[in-house]
């Protein structure tokens, strides 16, 4: 195969991209096709909440984990060996995922399916500098491979409702197999095979301290919202005991995550280069990445269970509905360096902050699954101009960088948007989960035992149901679905402040200074 000094032919590079922009759509796909799937997933699996928030972002979690690592050992071991051997772990997640019998097997194959994207994402980048050596193709071919992956995460949950509402939650994930098996034939032939000639050291201590590090943080935080609620059956004494446990692993994890920031500021060839963050252009647009792509993932999340659950739609109604979203969404990144040239990057970002907190804003006072009309005007707000965030951001991202430092940005540009997703979908699910417990009214008649388990979350309150009469059923699901509008509401009115908050601190942040 060739090496990193020469090139695919001409007619093969445009085959490359298909495969490597192929590999990133179906990444991208993964992060949010399960949204829709989720109510049937609870169904079958009965994962408690913090369980669910589980299912949904360890995926993104696991990403964000390994997406440097795995860089800087495809840099090592080789790229084309790195994406292949990638795509073979995610086609064999995938069928992991689909054959899941229990909560613990679809957490731990998600966990595996993360990974894989990983390897994946990591050498694409590389790949297509290596392949496409003119610079104007190598920009469009750029172009393409970033926005393979939005577009994947975007049409997400049209492809979940299209396939769980026909074949079940578990062919969502086996569809994923074919395409792999059609990539890795396809990419085993034209994929040029490259490596760093001088790669980094590959710490291994950065990688458990950081993995270790996110996990106890991550597990604590859902934790925390799943025991402030309290248990069904569980005293005051045993939530204390685990409340405590909770935080010696938020502490721990803290710990971690503080000893892992040392390490790299003292390694001269550091797993992640913190001192990138001493520009604030590049530290303030790292803070809009992860704020927007989070609370707009979150959002994708717990909409598509809110016209489920409260609105009573089919999966594949559901994720129509979400389409507009997904169409501003990509309005607004193709509009946004016109925003930017016209009225300048820090006016046009704060504007786009504005206009997401809004919409979310509008959706938590006003929102009602059963008026998708009322509904649509800001969901075309917040998907326009989360789009111009995300874009504008990135690219602030790796403006800010010196040229010969760009490969650095993109892996924190990169893992920025895969920690956004699953801190969005895991901080955002504790605060449904706290609201959702505290709001479920008390149904007449029925029992202590019953009524905490309807507590516990729409999942549960679905399996209180089945062994009631039907007068009885629709109070507890009138019950549940009058908490979980006002857990929506609560989490999109948090996210409102947490976007205007934002807007506030880019507004600030990114004046210029003296002599800029």
């Amino acid at each position: 195969m060739p090496n990193s000094d020469t090139f695919a032919p001409s007619r093969r590079r445009w085959t490359v991209l298909a495969v490597v922009a192929g590999s990133l759509l179906l990444s991208g796909i993964d992060l949010t096709v399960l949204h829709v799937a989720m109510p049937s997933v609870s169904r079958d699996l009965r994962p408690s909440a913090s369980q669910t928030l589980w299912i949904v972002d360890v995926y993104s979690l696991a990403l964000a984990a390994m997406l440097v690592t795995c860089g800087t050992l495809g840099d090592r071991i080789g790229r084309r060996r790195m994406v292949l051997s990638g795509l073979f772990a995610f086609g064999l997640a995938s069928a992991a995922c689909a054959s899941a019998a229990s909560t613990g097997q679809l957490v731990a194959a998600r966990a595996a399916l993360g990974v894989g994207a990983a390897m994946i994402m990591a050498s694409t980048v590389a790949i297509i500098r290596v392949t496409f050596t003119d610079d104007r193709e190598r920009a469009l071919a750029i172009g393409v491979w970033t926005s393979a992956h939005s577009i994947g995460a975007t049409v997400g949950p049209l492809i979940g409702g299209l396939v769980a509402e026909r074949w079940g939650w578990g062919a969502v994930f086996l569809v994923n197999v074919p395409v792999v098996l059609g990539l890795l034939a396809v990419g085993t032939r034209v994929i040029p095979e490259s490596k760093n000639p001088v790669p980094r050291r590959w710490d291994l201590p950065s990688v458990v301290l950081s993995v270790l590090g996110l996990a106890g943080v991550v597990y604590a935080l859902k934790q925390a919202g799943e025991l402030v609620g309290g248990h069904a059956g569980a005293g005051a004494g045993a939530d204390a005991g685990f409340l405590a446990l909770a935080a010696a692993l938020a502490l721990g994890g803290a710990a971690l995550l503080f000893v892992f920031v040392r390490r790299q500021r003292r390694l001269t060839e550091p797993l992640l280069d913190f001192s990138l963050f001493a520009d604030r252009r590049f530290a303030t647009a790292t803070v809009c990445v992860i704020a927007c792509f989070g609370s707009y993932v979150a959002l994708l999340f717990f909409l598509t269970q809110w016209l489920q659950q409260v609105g009573g739609d089919p999966p594949l109604r559901a994720g129509l509905a979400l389409m507009p979203l997904a169409g501003a969404n990509a309005l607004g990144a193709v509009a946004a360096p016109w925003l930017a040239h016209r009225w300048g990057n820090r006016a046009a970002l704060t504007a786009a902050l504005l206009t997401f907190a809004l919409a979310c804003a509008v959706i938590a006072a006003l929102g009602d699954p059963a008026r998708y009309g009322t509904l649509l005007p800001a969901l075309l707000a917040a998907g326009s101009g989360a789009g111009v965030v995300m874009t504008l951001g990135a690219d602030s991202l790796m403006s800010a960088a010196r040229p010969e430092r760009s490969g650095e940005a993109a892996a924190i540009q990169e893992t920025s948007f895969e920690l956004g997703a699953g801190l969005g979908v895991a901080f955002f699910g504790t605060v449904m989960t706290l609201v959702y417990r505290a709001a479920v009214p008390p149904v007449p008649g029925l029992g202590a035992e019953r009524q905490a388990a309807v507590g516990e979350s729409f999942a549960a309150a679905e399996d209180v149901m089945r062994s009631l009469p039907s007068a009885a059923a629709d109070a507890v699901l009138d019950a549940a679905r009058q908490a979980y509008d006002r857990g929506f509401a609560t989490v999109a009115a948090v996210a409102a402040l947490g976007l205007a908050a934002t807007a506030a601190m880019t507004a600030v942040l990114l004046r210029p200074g003296k002599g800029e």
